[in-house]
């Protein structure tokens, strides 16, 4: 699943539920729909920071799951900032099914911005 970047701070995911996705047979996990909220709620605010000059990292996030999602389902998640102040940004998100447009979650996450040299990591 490759993230695409609609606009700074709006990113959108497709994803399709395969068999080692699945909790109950014939289920898709629900920490696997959470990690794609993460991705998409973090992908949102890390355009943001990356055109500031900036990282950042998650502070919190929740998730609200309104509909079972199925083996081979296939779904679209669309992230969006909602709001940025000085160190934090705010993002919204859903989980839709690809074919009946049908909301299967959404999620709101705050988000830490960081100077870029404060990394502790490398990128290869």
């Amino acid at each position: 699943t490759k993230m695409q970047v609609k606009e700074i701070g709006h990113v959108r995911y497709d994803f399709k539920v395969l068999e080692k996705h699945q909790s109950a047979p014939g289920h898709c996990h629900g920490g696997v729909l959470a990690g794609l909220m993460d991705a998409t709620l973090g992908g949102s605010a890390l355009t943001y920071a990356f055109a500031q000059g900036k990282l950042c990292a998650t502070v919190e996030f929740k998730i609200n799951y309104f509909l079972p999602v199925h083996l081979h389902d296939e779904l679209i998640a669309e992230g969006r900032i909602e709001h940025t102040g000085k160190r934090l940004v705010h993002t919204v998100a859903e989980i839709r099914k690809k074919d009946t447009g049908e909301v299967v979650a959404k999620g709101i996450g705050t988000f830490n911005l960081y100077p870029m040299e404060k990394k502790t990591f490398t990128w290869k």
